[in-house]
């Protein structure tokens, strides 16, 4: 007769049992220490962000009503600090050399990064010491002239400016300044050799085209109630697409003139090094914030749109943008004042 196998010879010993059910208890509270620590609670306190520019311009109140988005969303005090100067480079500066401990990010345009590295020697570097997290919107920019001035259109405008004699000066906002790189695309897109007559800020520039003292300006926005006043004269859009505050203005491309397209994006980074989950979790925060009607109500105001470029997406425009400015830089030897 064939002998019945016991069942306990199947069961686990009890001894082995409690020793696997330990070692796996023991590795699931190491993987969840790991997780904990590889993923830690953010933020921890108050939030800064870096400005490079005075308050009350376009930056700081991007910067002030995503900051206070972020706070709303994130449960800490989010606080702006003003550090203009050198075009941005100096709040470049501040925020590369503090803590990657995700508490410390720039708001800035993207020509910090794209243009400044070209125009100034500086020992800072955006694309090396700094982590682009996300794009917060733009300005396009308007092609603006003096009242005075008997050009209606761009192809009037080119023509004028190419009669013999005849020599039109453009204002900017001060050289490098994205408003004159713009004008700068213009000249090479009409092969026209406007003077550049810069000035220091996007204000001064203007109020000098609304007082004839010069024909035109390639204007970040600050324009609008003089363009629908009639104190100056709106001819065309410099960007690859209309504006949807003037929706019946051609572009400066429509016209006959392609290359003259010039965005003015702005954007946050933060210092080298910075955690990827932190960038994600802003990344996504921003997104939320520039959903909100009222902010988008208040870029309106600014003559801006909330356009959000995650961070993949921000890199690709840092890059393309890089390229397409370092090379009028070089071609034109535009040099910082």
């Amino acid at each position: 007769m064939t002998p019945t196998l016991s069942p306990s010879i199947h069961k686990p010993h009890p001894r082995r049992h409690v020793l696997a059910l330990a070692a796996t208890t023991c590795a699931g509270l190491w993987l969840a220490s790991t997780a904990r620590a590889a993923d830690p609670v953010w933020p921890q306190k108050p939030l800064r962000i870096v400005v490079g520019f005075a308050p009350g311009g376009t930056t700081d109140v991007m910067a002030r009503l995503i900051g206070k988005a972020l706070s709303d969303q994130l449960g800490q005090p989010v606080v702006i600090d003003n550090k203009p100067g050198a075009s941005g480079n100096i709040a470049v500066a501040e925020v590369a050399r503090a803590p990657a401990d995700g508490h410390t990010f720039l708001v800035a345009p993207t020509t910090v990064e794209t243009a400044n590295p070209s125009l100034f020697k500086f020992p800072v570097l955006p694309a090396r010491d700094l982590q682009p997290v996300a794009g917060l919107g733009k300005t396009q920019m308007y092609l603006v002239t003096r009242p005075g001035l008997t050009a209606a259109d761009v192809p009037s405008l080119v023509k004028l400016g190419s009669t013999p004699g005849k020599e039109l000066s453009f204002a900017s906002a001060g050289t490098g300044t994205a408003p004159h790189l713009a004008c700068e695309l213009f000249k090479q897109a009409t092969k026209v050799d406007f003077v550049h007559a810069p000035y220091r800020g996007a204000a001064p520039a203007l109020q000098d085209v609304m007082a004839n003292q010069a024909d035109f300006v390639c204007d970040p926005g600050i324009a609008f109630q003089h363009i629908r006043s009639g104190k100056v004269k709106l001819l065309g859009i410099v960007s690859s697409k209309r504006s949807p505050f003037f929706p019946d203005v051609p572009t400066v491309a429509e016209q006959g003139f392609p290359g003259a397209d010039l965005d003015i994006w702005f954007g946050m980074w933060s210092p080298k090094g910075t955690p990827e989950t932190v960038i994600r979790r802003m990344d996504a925060a921003v997104a939320q914030a520039l959903a909100q009607p009222d902010v988008a109500r208040r870029y309106a105001d600014l003559g801006a749109e909330t356009v959000p470029l995650p961070t993949a997406a921000f890199k690709a425009k840092l890059q393309e943008e890089s390229q397409i400015l370092g090379t009028l830089i070089a071609q034109q030897k535009i040099r910082a004042e």
